[in-house]
């Protein structure tokens, strides 16, 4: 196969870009990089407020302070499938690959293949999602781990495993600092609570880095579960860009994940081990994919046997973690992978045409 136009569309909630807080929208940004450097052209479809190295389509954003409910979700997904459907009449689109949770309610008609990455647990997606009569559309799972939990499905491609810039999250190396961290969405699923409770438990101070989007479950679950938890050693920061994340991931003494779902791979996880710092996790879903106990970090089962890892993290080689990193988190491992699989499905189309 040649030159491919791939058209990468977003969750349509969520902006992409080199500061994007979500996994899928990281993963969107990546490739989207990979494929114009691979001599290939990238359109990105997103809302607004996105950024892409190729050509970026947008459609515009819900008022900030407006709570996401389900009828603004609706509006969106209509965005979103208006604005693939202009993209298709007017550019010659080879590859569409898809990223939101909810890619089912915005696939395009008949004609391309499509590939919808599952990004987040199994159980999440509806029925439709495993039954699409769509022909030429394309399933893929980001871990071994997550792919044993699908349904049997003749749509399933084998998984792709999530990658991170491991060179430049490895370029700053401060002084390591007292600090534990934890940096991820602020919402009941990923269990902030308990890194708090673990913190407390074992003196230790903690930044939390995350954003708290306007759904009122979050809103709430901050509100009565994390905010009083926090004082003057145990503090949130806010949302924090590529520049600001990897500095202060770097100087963390660890990274804890208390993740209470279960996670499909850890982007952040793979971060910490590209700056050198070990992890203290659940050991939900891929979790104990990513890190090694006692190698990389330690998988443990509770908020008391986290607080207790404090106690012992310092026994891990942030150089180790280092090497892992390098061995098996890379971008180009990941993104050569996806490019193979736009190329090999387009041509398989092109040959069944013929």
């Amino acid at each position: 196969m040649g030159r491919l136009t791939v058209l990468n569309v977003a969750y349509p909630l969520a902006p992409t870009g080199p500061n994007a807080v979500g996994g899928s929208e990281q993963i969107l940004t990546a490739l989207d990089e990979a494929l114009l450097e691979a001599g290939h052209t990238s359109i990105v479809l997103a809302m607004e407020g996105s950024q892409a190295a190729g050509e970026l389509v947008t459609y515009s954003a819900p008022p900030p302070d407006e709570p996401i409910t389900e009828a603004v979700c609706t509006v969106q997904r209509a965005k979103v499938d208006r604005a693939m459907r202009r993209i298709l009449q007017t550019r010659p689109v080879d590859f569409i690959h898809m990223h939101g949770l909810d890619f089912h309610f915005y696939l395009p008609p008949p004609g391309l293949p499509v590939l919808a990455t599952l990004h987040l647990p199994p159980h999440w997606y509806p029925p439709c999602v495993w039954e699409c009569e769509r022909p030429n559309t394309w399933l893929n799972c980001v871990s071994h781990n997550q792919l044993s939990h699908t349904w049997t499905n003749h749509r399933m491609l084998a998984p792709i495993s999530n990658g991170v810039p491991v060179e430049k999250l490895g370029a700053v190396r401060p002084r390591k600092s007292s600090y534990a961290l934890m940096l991820t969405r602020v919402c009941p699923e990923k269990g902030l609570h308990l890194a708090l409770e673990a913190a407390h438990g074992a003196g230790s101070p903690l930044l939390i880095g995350g954003e708290i989007f306007p759904y009122p479950l979050h809103q709430e679950y901050f509100a009565n579960e994390v905010k009083p938890q926090l004082d003057r050693l145990r503090r949130y920061l806010g949302p924090l860009g590529f520049v600001q994340k990897r500095r202060i991931l770097a100087a963390a003494r660890c990274l804890l994940i208390p993740s209470l779902v279960h996670e499909t791979s850890s982007l952040v996880a793979m971060e910490a081990a590209s700056c050198g710092t070990p992890v203290i996790a659940f050991p939900n879903g891929a979790l104990p994919e990513v890190v090694e106990h006692g190698r990389t970090g330690f998988i443990v089962e509770d908020a008391k046997g986290m607080a207790d890892a404090l106690g012992q993290i310092d026994e891990i080689d942030p150089e180790v973690c280092r090497h892992v990193a390098r061995e098996r988190f890379t971008l180009d491992r990941m993104t050569s992978a996806y490019i193979a699989r736009y190329q090999q499905l387009s041509g398989a189309l092109a040959t069944a045409a013929a």
